[in-house]
């Protein structure tokens, strides 16, 4: 399931690209401020940081615990988990930062500001790097990992991925092609992590 919804999104991003700039300009004139100040204090709980530091510390918690203590499925689950994200995250990341090396598309703003918008390949500025979105890649790696843990809540995890995946098209970070992207190399990498690394997680409808 994971596997056909990944694609899914992909061939969605890939469609999105002849609204993209449209819709970003419809996004753009109905977010009031207050709105986007929400939003915007909200959209950093999908930030690959806070979460790749929360995973090394719960790992090298886990391991400590499991050598001092003695192992326990709880501290084994913790640790796997760790591990599938942390795994999910550098393959997910290997990829997106290649794809936006390759692309280099300028975010909405520059669009907005200057009236800039296209792709640069190869251009090795960071001004070039919206294409595709790392917190939509993020919070859906999150989201695979918590339904393997808790599979009965998946389609909450899933729909809160979801949600701050499209902040970052609500705030113009990211046009809708960039969150959509994110989000099925998100749904992939960590599947791939899961079904082939760490099986032990997977649930049957991967």
């Amino acid at each position: 399931m994971l596997l056909w919804a990944g694609i899914a999104f992909l061939a969605v991003s890939i469609a999105c690209f002849g609204i993209d700039r449209r819709a970003s300009h419809f996004l753009y004139d109905r977010v009031s401020s207050r709105q986007w100040r929400l939003l915007d204090s909200i959209t950093h709980l999908a930030k690959a940081s806070h979460w790749l530091i929360a995973a090394i510390i719960v790992l090298i918690g886990t391991q400590w615990a499991m050598a001092h203590r003695g192992a326990s499925p709880g501290l084994a689950l913790a640790s796997q988990c760790a591990v599938a994200f942390i795994a999910s995250l550098a393959i997910g990341s290997l990829i997106l930062h290649t794809i936006k090396l390759f692309f280099g598309r300028r975010r909405p703003r520059d669009d907005f500001e200057m009236g800039l918008y296209g792709f640069m390949p190869f251009c090795f500025d960071l001004q070039y790097n919206s294409f595709p979105s790392g917190h939509s890649l993020t919070i859906t790696c999150v989201a695979v990992i918590a339904s393997a843990v808790w599979p009965m809540w998946a389609p909450l995890w899933f729909a809160i991925a979801l949600g701050l995946a499209m902040v970052r098209a609500l705030l113009t970070a990211h046009y809708l092609s960039d969150v959509f992207f994110g989000i099925g190399v998100g749904l992939l990498s960590a599947r791939e992590v899961v079904i082939h690394w760490l099986p032990a997680l997977k649930q049957p409808w991967f």
